[in-house]
């Protein structure tokens, strides 16, 4: 609701033409100029035309684009999956299969992630169930069973999930 009440005032100050600042795109998008600008850089974002003083000047189509960009964040696609989705809306005419792909290729990373996340759990959960009240730090069962699965997690390599990326 305050994008939209952002874009009402913008677009009435500027009636001709949806003109911002990336300050102004910043507000409507919710995000930080410095993911806009950063988004611009690895090529997500197309460049803005820049006025006389040099500022850069978004259109509608970059406030669009950089909702995408969020939306397709919010679901924890990576960069790649991003691109290769906006490479995919310059077909319009293309079967939408490689889209439908894309989005099972996610799913199905979405599910593995589940399963580490559920196995973290159990992990945590018994770690949690060695701990005994009233006993100190040197006799802590918590830290006892970290150490103890040293060997076992340097075995996990999928364990090492970093949000936001994907093996391929």
């Amino acid at each position: 609701q305050k994008v939209a009440c952002a874009l009402r005032l913008i677009c009435r100050v500027n009636p001709r033409g949806l003109k911002l600042k990336i300050g102004e795109l910043s507000k409507t998008a919710g995000l930080p100029v410095e993911t806009i600008r950063y988004y611009e850089k690895i090529g997500l974002m197309p460049a803005p035309e820049r006025n006389a003083s040099g500022y850069r000047q978004y259109r509608s189509d970059h406030r669009d684009r950089l909702l995408f960009i969020k939306r397709c964040r919010n679901l924890d696609m990576t960069q790649d999956e991003i691109r290769e989705l906006i490479q995919l809306t310059n077909e319009p005419e293309a079967d939408c299969g490689e889209v439908d792909a894309l989005l099972a290729r996610h799913l199905n990373h979405v599910r593995e992630r589940l399963a580490e996340l559920t196995r973290l759990e159990k992990t945590l959960e018994r770690l949690q169930k060695a701990c005994s009240r009233g006993r100190s730090v040197s006799e802590c069962g918590i830290l006892d069973g970290l150490n103890s699965e040293i060997g076992q997690l340097e075995d996990n390599h999928s364990a090492n999930h970093v949000p936001g990326t994907h093996g391929k």
